[in-house]
């Protein structure tokens, strides 16, 4: 567990580094942040997107998932804890903004294969090379993000602390069934979240991410009967 800690004692820090840089910003410098942010999500995105190799299966979680997390209202629910958590720490900031950052900062540090195998190294091996490595990476993102998108990021930390901490602590129950191909299939689909992201950050599609979520959950199984079902 040091190394989660570690990686959210990164985004904690990384966080604030970027709130004192923003503080003072006049809007114009906020936007080129903003779009600094977005093009960034983009590449981090279609990087992730192209360790796919089933695109049936990806087409089919991506729509699946995301009529799942519609009917739930995820991102409604994730907005509402946003404000929840505004409303307790930092009144003065927009609740939508504080919400969003909170949740792209979320879904960025967590959809990628580091967090996974990571973890599973860490719980199992005791090896915590991946994870330091991505801390320092998550503590620069939190820069950026903080930066364009305000306090809500700080929040994220701790995404990553139970997200990451209770795979370190399933890792022996889980490792058998997590192969190469699923963690390249998830890797995909948190690809196409980020991507989300970037897109809302560009303000080119307002979309819903969280709401697409339940994807992963959809790939798990999908990935889990490709024995079975071959053309998938």
């Amino acid at each position: 567990m040091i190394a989660t800690v570690i990686n959210a004692l990164a985004v904690i820090i990384g966080s604030i580094v970027g709130l004192i840089l923003r503080r003072g910003l006049k809007e114009r410098y906020q936007n080129i942040i903003y779009a600094a942010s977005g093009i960034t999500s983009l590449t981090i995105g279609i990087q992730m997107v192209l360790k796919t190799t089933h695109l049936l299966a990806f087409a089919i979680a991506l729509i699946l998932g995301g009529l799942v997390g519609t009917w739930l209202d995820i991102e409604g629910g994730i907005m509402r804890v946003g404000e929840r958590l505004k409303q307790r720490f930092d009144k003065k900031s927009e609740g939508s903004t504080f919400a969003a950052g909170f949740l792209n900062a979320s879904v960025l540090y967590c959809a990628g294969a580091m967090a996974i195998v990571g973890s599973f190294k860490a719980g199992t091996e005791g090896d915590y090379s991946i994870l330091l490595t991505k801390s320092v990476l998550d503590g620069f993102m939190s820069i950026i993000f903080a930066g364009a998108m305000g306090p809500g990021v700080i929040f994220s930390a701790f995404t990553v602390l139970i997200y990451q901490g209770a795979l370190t602590l399933l890792s022996v129950w889980a490792k058998p069934f997590v192969s190469n191909i699923m963690l390249a299939e998830l890797t995909g689909i948190g690809g196409a979240l980020v991507l989300m992201i970037g897109l809302g950050l560009l303000d080119l599609k307002k979309l819903k991410t969280a709401d697409f979520l339940p994807a992963l959950l959809v790939m798990i199984m999908l990935v889990l009967v490709f024995p079975y079902v071959p053309f998938l």
